[in-house]
């Protein structure tokens, strides 16, 4: 190595910050290189100072104790006071605490003609406004204020954008601003987002504050379904023999009373997926045009039904891991061996009963994961419309036919005998039945040529109200296209 390099130093002190600035030898080997500000010294700072760094970008950032700071950061970018890390960037990200907005005051007159980042989110959800970043566009009205990356937390900073959402949402109300912010976005791995003016600064700030809106409706009628289901089975398994016989049977409470009422559920659930699209395609045959709005609910509804699928798929896949563990429990061994001493002979009904609902179950149950696989992001984004739009809906509604003939199987002729309408209570596979044989036969009577011709051609944009000639092209008619999907309306 030559003398001269051997003698430069590798830290350089000076600056605003009474020594505690520091330039690397690697911060100033690429000197054309974009110089970018960070306000702040907490854990965002330290992740997106990494990034930038990476990326190309020299860092400097601003502090009001740098001599504190100066460990935290990586060695390639400059800690120094704030005054000095806004006089050497144009863009520089705000990343103190909203309420500590007022300690920048003095920067006002540095930070004129800059581009400053809002980073901020708030501690709760404000539908009032204004927004964080339209409070600093009031503070610094001669700089340009851009809203983003408050949706990204820091171990994606630092990481890098290898998994879950890439997209950095941004809003503001100069083009040029957002322009050399989206470019700094691709640079760093992300997506940019443009969400508009700044006014949209309030959306994206509530964003990453809700928790879960779309699955609250969902878990919600899950638990309630799991709620009366089990309560009904438990008058009916537990509290009747008690009641009727004296026989205490409450060790069934944990297991077999919760085995009995996962699979209510879960079939209750799927049917739920797929009402709001047999009801749009009714309305629609009723209104006989596809222009007007549905109501509000049944928007919300055709909206989650993505969650419902899934909740549905939940208590599905825990009905078989409790139905794997039943032999395991001592009361069931103790069964088996009761039922030795008592010499019960082999019964074909019952046998062939148990093998054809099981089959069925393991298929339904199959049919179930494949809709919950195709449902997540990275999946679906491999499949075209079309082929999304068949394993959602053929395979969907084949699914359900198979829950359904699971659960028919399993009642068998029990709802023709006397003894299972204990309490005067109807057996519960006979209720969990009622809501997806209407659907599927609604389905059914959907799918009959001259009615799935009619919402076809309203589909397409005929009007009854409005005498349009309306002729399916050569092709399909020849082909006799049916229904092609009754629950993506």
């Amino acid at each position: 190595m030559p003398k001269e390099e051997m003698k430069r130093p590798l830290i350089r002190g000076g600056g605003g910050g009474g020594g505690g600035s520091r330039h690397l030898e690697a911060s100033l080997s690429d000197p054309g290189a974009p110089v970018v500000g960070i306000l702040g010294t907490g854990d965002f700072s330290r992740s997106l100072a990494r990034r930038l760094v990476a990326s190309g970008y020299q860092v400097v950032v601003g502090s009001r104790t740098p001599k504190r700071s100066v460990a935290l950061f990586p060695e390639e970018a400059e800690v120094t006071s704030q005054m000095e890390a806004v006089s050497q960037a144009d863009l520089v990200f705000v990343a103190v605490f909203p309420e500590h907005y007022s300690t920048l005051a003095g920067l006002k007159q540095a930070l004129a003609g800059k581009t400053l980042v809002d980073v901020s989110n708030g501690v709760r959800i404000n539908r009032d406004g204004p927004s964080h970043a339209e409070r600093l566009a009031d503070m610094f009205p001669e700089s340009s204020v851009v809203k983003g990356f408050n949706t990204l937390s820091a171990w994606t900073l630092q990481m890098g954008p290898r998994d879950g959402s890439r997209q950095v949402l941004l809003c503001g109300d100069s083009s040029k601003a957002k322009g050399s912010v989206t470019q700094l976005c691709r640079s760093m791995g992300f997506v940019p987002v443009d969400m508009g003016l700044l006014s949209s600064s309030l959306e994206i700030e509530n964003l990453p504050l809700y928790l879960f809106p779309s699955w609250r409706v969902p878990v919600l009628a899950t638990l309630a379904l799991f709620l009366f289901f089990y309560l009904y089975n438990f008058v009916r398994d537990v509290l009747h023999p008690y009641v009727t016989k004296g026989k205490s049977v409450f060790y069934k409470m944990p297991v077999d009373t919760v085995n009995v009422t996962l699979p209510s559920v879960a079939l209750v659930m799927l049917a739920l997926v797929y009402v709001p699209g047999v009801y749009a395609a009714v309305l629609q045959l009723l209104w006989g045009t596809k222009y007007n709005r549905f109501p509000d609910w049944l928007d919300r509804w055709l909206t989650r039904r993505k969650q419902l699928g899934l909740c549905s798929f939940l208590c599905a896949a825990l009905h078989a891991i409790y139905s794997l563990c039943l032999p395991m429990r001592k009361s069931a061994r103790y069964k088996i061996y009761a039922d030795f001493k008592e010499g019960k002979e082999w019964d074909d009904q019952e046998v062939w009963r148990m093998e054809l609902y099981l089959s069925v179950g393991i298929m339904a149950l199959g049919l179930l994961s494949l809709l919950a696989v195709t449902s997540l992001p990275t999946v679906a984004n491999s499949l075209n419309w079309r082929e999304f739009s068949f394993i959602q809906s053929r395979l969907g509604y084949a699914a359900l036919t198979m829950a359904t003939l699971h659960t028919l199987l399993y009642g068998w002729d029990r709802a023709f005998h006397g003894d299972q309408y204990r309490f005067c209570l109807p057996p519960t596979f006979m209720l969990v039945l009622v809501l997806p044989l209407a659907v599927l036969l609604g389905r059914l009577a959907l799918s009959l040529p001259c009615v799935a011709l009619r919402l076809r051609r309203i589909r397409r944009g005929w009007e009854k109200s409005r005498q349009i000639r309306f002729t399916l092209p050569d092709e399909d008619r020849r082909n006799g296209h049916p229904l092609e999907d009754m629950s993506d309306v």
